[in-house]
């Protein structure tokens, strides 16, 4: 039977409140599990936004696709994994290293799931990314920014950024690729003056 828009968008939206119940009841109907709904959305997507851990466990058991995305979808963070990493939610995110997924697949910026996580100072998710995945520390997004570059340029050099840029270092970023404008992180750093994250760079340097 095929389904409707209406359909798909029920079936996403029981995922999104948390709805175990009407969920199973539509895959016994014969709705599809990684149905796509009409904001280019997976049910494990809409899980995973609104941190229903149930749901999450439950849809990757019962062989939703961790990669699956809408190439359409208007959400930078496309996929679960992307938008769990993005956001600082790190409980998803050890549910879904679990099941291996894709980390070359990129946000609607080229970037990965560090890059935002580095911005945005989620110390604990950068950890998690560079301990435990295979994450490409180096990528360069579309603005020509690597997570080291983002986490200068965006971060506000407190605390949190002066964490994270030593984490990178620490794990192999490399302090020598610049901006599309030729502009190394250091220079941005003194740029901005953010002492505490240029002795971090300099002390980095003297290793």
């Amino acid at each position: 039977m095929t389904k409707t828009r209406d359909d798909l968008d029920e079936f996403v939206s029981h995922a999104e409140k948390g709805d175990l119940d009407h969920l199973m009841l539509l895959i016994d109907q014969g709705m599809d599990v990684n149905s796509i709904d009409s904001k280019g959305r997976t049910a494990l997507l809409a899980a995973t936004e609104f941190e229903n851990l149930k749901i999450i466990k439950w849809l990757l058991e019962n062989e939703a696709q961790i990669d699956l995305y809408d190439l359409e979808n208007p959400t930078i963070e496309r996929t679960p994994f992307l938008y769990a990493g993005a956001n600082g939610h790190n409980t998803i995110l050890d549910i879904l290293i679990e099941y291996n997924p894709n980390y070359s697949i990129v946000n609607q910026y080229g970037g990965s799931a560090l890059i935002p996580a580095c911005e945005r100072g989620h110390v604990e998710t950068v950890r998690k990314l560079l301990e435990k995945t295979s994450i490409d520390i180096n990528l360069v997004n579309n603005l020509g920014w690597t997570a080291l570059l983002e986490t200068v340029i965006l971060g506000d050099g407190g605390k949190n950024h002066q964490v994270i840029v030593k984490l990178l270092l620490d794990h192999g970023a490399d302090p020598s690729i610049s901006d599309n404008k030729g502009i190394f992180p250091l220079e941005h750093a003194i740029k901005k003056g953010f002492a505490e994250i240029i002795k971090i760079f300099h002390s980095g340097l003297r290793k």
